[in-house]
């Protein structure tokens, strides 16, 4: 059968979506990803199908780096994110249809999950909702779109917040779906969105480890955590000469680097982070690529664009990084501990759990950021308590299969077997 997944973002938001589009195609099902023009060589090299969806989160972050520095601060990401989305939007209901034209399974991730459910809607496809956090409300896992809690919060305040920071997404995301709506000639949504009274049936798969988080016992039997959808690539990967030779050259280092992070502080984080490795005595990595960080002429860092984080992350001591999502699940699934100092989003929440379960600091902060807390949160991480939490935290997850919980759980849903191909019409009317 034909499955389409529509996901936007970095590639770290697509990479695990990649990772569950091979696993049905080994299964069988052709898989069409529709996602933004920087993740179609991800999407294409992997052997699936791409559809374009105007959606370059990059550009954005290039053309406005000061988003990020307003990123922890959730009322300015959301009338960042409520600007570029209704931009982006213009173009998606002409996309999305071709896209998930033959298709008899839609999956829509995060901010498009509302896309793919207006289609489902319009054609009358089967949809899955999914996320690679959790955003369900509950009375005992902290909304992830907010700053975690000190302590832990009530549990009707806590649940009651999660129906806030619905309200206020959708209002972030209003303005570019009632003109999607209006496109494909559905009604308007009220102005609490589309998380109540829902026509249709509806079903919630997450992409994260339970040995993260592990499901809310509060949840209804329509939400499901299935493990992270990890796309391994280090056994393709040939490394450079030189890295090779530096890893054996001495003690397992430390890894630095920010994924696809962009602002105006990369010489700033490079000088602290450098420091930091010297006052402990450490080895480093540091990842540029993205231009998180600016490379440095030192004999005990080396500097690379890029690695494969499931080849790289087992040869390191630590893992100092932003706390995205993927690269929070691979520094877990090394066994090796974090260091997270977030930059927006739910990088914070991640940080939160990774502290939580003794496998990291608490979150180093960006803007606050010196030679001294860098150098402690570095300490804390090579202790041996949070080397043996990581290694116990590694182990469970390794023993996972996300992509065949999944694939599992699609199938106990009856969403797999037996459906018929639809086809969309040719147009909106």
């Amino acid at each position: 059968m034909n499955i389409c997944i529509f996901s936007i973002g970095t590639q770290g938001d697509v990479r695990p979506f990649v990772a569950l589009g091979l696993g049905l195609q080994a299964k069988g099902h052709r898989v069409c990803i529709a996602t933004g023009k920087s993740c179609e060589a991800l999407v294409r090299d992997s052997g699936l199908d791409y559809a374009p969806l105007t959606a370059d989160f990059l550009e954005v972050m290039a053309r406005d780096p000061e988003v990020l520095q307003r990123g922890l601060n959730p009322l300015a990401l959301l009338k960042t994110a409520r600007r570029e989305l209704k931009a982006m939007s213009a173009d998606w209901p002409e996309q999305a249809m071709s896209a998930a034209r033959g298709a008899s399974l839609l999956m829509g991730n995060g901010m498009v999950a509302a896309l793919a459910s207006a289609l489902a809607e319009r054609f009358d496809i089967p949809m899955v909702e999914t996320h690679l956090q959790p955003v369900s409300p509950c009375p005992d896992i902290p909304p992830m779109m907010l700053p975690p809690p000190q302590r832990p919060r009530p549990g009707v305040i806590n649940q009651g917040l999660y129906h806030a920071c619905r309200v206020l997404t959708w209002q972030m995301m209003a303005p570019a779906y009632a003109a999607v709506r209006e496109q494909l000639k559905l009604p308007p949504l009220p102005w609490y969105g589309p998380f109540y009274r829902r026509k249709l049936p509806h079903r919630v798969l997450y992409g994260f480890s339970p040995s993260l988080i592990p499901p809310s016992p509060h949840w209804p039997e329509n939400v499901k955590v299935a493990g992270n959808w990890f796309l391994d690539e280090g056994e393709r990967w040939q490394p450079p000469l030189a890295l090779s030779e530096f890893l054996a050259a001495g003690p397992k280092p430390v890894y630095v680097g920010f994924g696809s992070m962009l602002g105006g502080d990369a010489q700033r984080l490079s000088d602290i982070w450098r420091q930091a490795l010297r006052n402990t005595g450490q080895r480093g990595i540091f990842a540029t690529g993205w231009g998180g960080l600016t490379a440095v002429d030192d004999a005990q860092i080396f500097c690379l664009s890029a690695a494969p984080h499931d080849w790289l992350f087992p040869r390191v001591a630590a893992a100092v990084h932003h706390g995205g999502a993927g690269t929070t699940a691979a520094a877990a699934k090394a066994g090796v501990p974090s260091v997270v100092m977030p930059f927006f989003g739910d990088q914070p929440f991640w940080a939160w759990r990774l502290a939580s379960l003794g496998a990291a600091p608490a979150a180093v902060t960006r803007k606050t950021l010196s030679v001294d807390s860098a150098t402690e949160a570095l300490r804390y991480a090579l202790t041996a308590s949070c080397q043996d939490k990581a290694a116990e935290l590694g182990q469970r997850i390794r023993a996972e299969d996300g992509v065949d919980e999944a694939i599992a759980q699609l199938q106990r849903w009856q969403l797999l077997p037996g459906m018929p191909d639809f086809q969309l019409a040719g147009s909106a009317a």
